[in-house]
């Protein structure tokens, strides 16, 4: 999609749609050009009230269309809203496509109001119905017009489209089934994606080298299934990399989860297609890094693994030992995802992360928790907790901060390993979870984002993401977080 400014003037603008927003004080002042009609029905079906309600005025053109869409209440006015209003438009003049004019007010700085505007239209559009006969996956307009901006927006608004766009290529691999998107086809996605971008390369370790490097714990999970696990790394390595910090961004990605032998209910369990929602962000989490040449060396580090029911899947009781040397008691073989993860993170401490964060659809609570708006992030270290919230927030990817403290450890103890990997109290379960992972993560600080709730979704949300399936939760998150430790 490309975007273009244009400075307000009395004429309308040259384009098949034109975008009027109305906030709580009506029109905005760059609505030169309409007649008193645009108020007037803007008043009689009180558009401005809700956020994303349109009405449509039909013109001999240009503009075809006039779509006269809300804003909401002054006091829920915020990138999201402007974000679900865009998708409204979007879908209001679906096949009218062309060229959009959006005239800028003064709800937000027009910055921010450029990169809302351009997630809603990209984001907000997706189509997960890909396989079906005769999709189509283009953009909902070709050209986008912020009018009343300044040039300098131009840059903030293809900025904001690259990662969008990057966004929705992690959707399409939550999205597809487990029979496409095996873990040898991630890691080949991910070989894709450092063949076109300098400085980026990538390797996927197969089962004869991830377990001759110890990784008992990732190589447990994966046996039961026929389809062989891959241990995904991609580096990041620009030559205009600024001081020490490496970012290491690691990834669950079980490509289908039965549970295991702790089979899971067989309600909703397609969706479990999606439980590599947090490898798919990181992949292409580290690629678009990698498209806007940030200079900050990064690495990623994916566990790709299937749970699979089968003669040689792993069992409860069983102890298998994880790379950093620590055993673990399987009580529960469906708490696979900190078994993976554990190896990664240790392994990316390894290759060199300063810095670690990781993306993982981990429990079920955290959904019951925080639904599907916001992933709870817990860590060993404040700060750096709390700056993966706030690229969380600033970017569209909400975030809350959650407790850490030494005596959740106590929860993990087993009587036969160095620990358990699941408690039958079902007591702080997120926590529990990450106080698992703590044991693996080095020296240094860690974050982890619980994205169970925001990662995939069973039913749409009533905002921009109306739509059902991967939502791209993390792509955005790291952009945000790896610009500000390049600045």
């Amino acid at each position: 999609m490309k975007v273009e400014v244009s400075p307000a003037s009395d004429s309308l603008p040259e384009a098949d749609v034109l975008a009027v927003p109305i906030g709580p004080n009506g029109l905005p002042a760059t609505a030169l050009g309409l007649d008193g009609s645009a108020q007037r029905i803007a008043d009689e079906e009180e558009v401005g009230a809700k956020a994303g309600r349109t009405a449509v005025l039909y013109l001999d053109g240009p503009p075809r269309r006039v779509v006269l869409v809300g804003l909401g209440p002054a006091d829920e006015l915020d990138a999201d809203t402007l974000r679900t209003a865009a998708a409204a438009v979007a879908e209001a003049t679906e096949r009218v496509g062309g060229t959009l004019a959006w005239l800028l007010d003064d709800s937000l700085p027009h910055t921010e109001q450029a990169r809302a505007l351009v997630d809603g239209l990209l984001l907000g559009t997706y189509d997960p119905g890909r396989w079906k006969t005769g999709a189509k996956s283009e953009a909902p307009f070709e050209r986008l017009v912020l009018v009343g901006g300044a040039d300098e927006l131009v840059g903030q608004a293809e900025r904001a489209a690259t990662i969008a766009e990057a966004a929705n290529r992690a959707r399409d691999l939550a999205n597809t089934g487990a029979n496409e998107l095996t873990p040898e086809r991630l890691g080949d996605r991910a070989s894709e994606l450092a063949a076109t971008h300098a400085n980026l390369t990538a390797e996927a370790l197969g089962p004869d080298e991830f377990i001759e490097l110890g990784m008992g714990a990732f190589a447990g999970v994966a046996q039961g299934s026929h389809n062989p696990a891959r241990m995904i790394v991609l580096r990041y390595e620009p030559s205009s990399a600024k001081g020490d910090v490496v970012l290491g961004l690691v990834g669950k990605a079980i490509t289908f989860d039965t549970g295991g032998i702790s089979i899971k209910p067989a309600l909703y369990m397609e969706d479990m297609k999606g439980d590599m929602s947090g490898g798919a962000a990181v992949i292409e989490g580290i690629g678009v890094v990698a498209e806007l040449g940030l200079p900050l060396r990064a690495l990623a580090v994916v566990a790709a693994a299937e749970n699979a029911v089968g003669g040689g899947a792993f069992r409860p009781g069983d102890i298998l030992r994880a790379m950093n040397g620590k055993t673990i008691e399987i009580t529960n073989t469906d708490a696979e995802g900190r078994l993976v993860l554990a190896d990664a993170l240790h392994y990316a401490r390894e290759l060199g992360a300063t810095h670690l964060v990781d993306f993982a659809t981990l429990t079920g609570a955290m959904n019951r928790a925080l639904g599907d708006l916001y992933a709870g992030v817990m860590g060993n270290d404040d700060v750096w907790r709390d700056e993966v919230v706030a690229a969380g927030e600033a970017s569209g990817d909400h975030a809350w901060p959650w407790p850490m403290h030494r005596r959740y450890r106590a929860l993990i103890e087993s009587a036969f390993a160095d620990m358990k990997n699941s408690s039958v109290r079902g007591q702080a379960q997120p926590t529990y979870a990450a106080s698992f992972l703590e044991e693996f993560v080095g020296d240094g600080p860690w974050a982890h984002v619980d994205v169970a709730g925001t990662a995939f979704f069973t039913w749409g949300r009533n905002d921009y993401l109306s739509q059902k399936g991967g939502t791209g939760y993390g792509v955005r998150l790291i952009a945000e977080l790896a610009t500000k430790l390049s600045a």
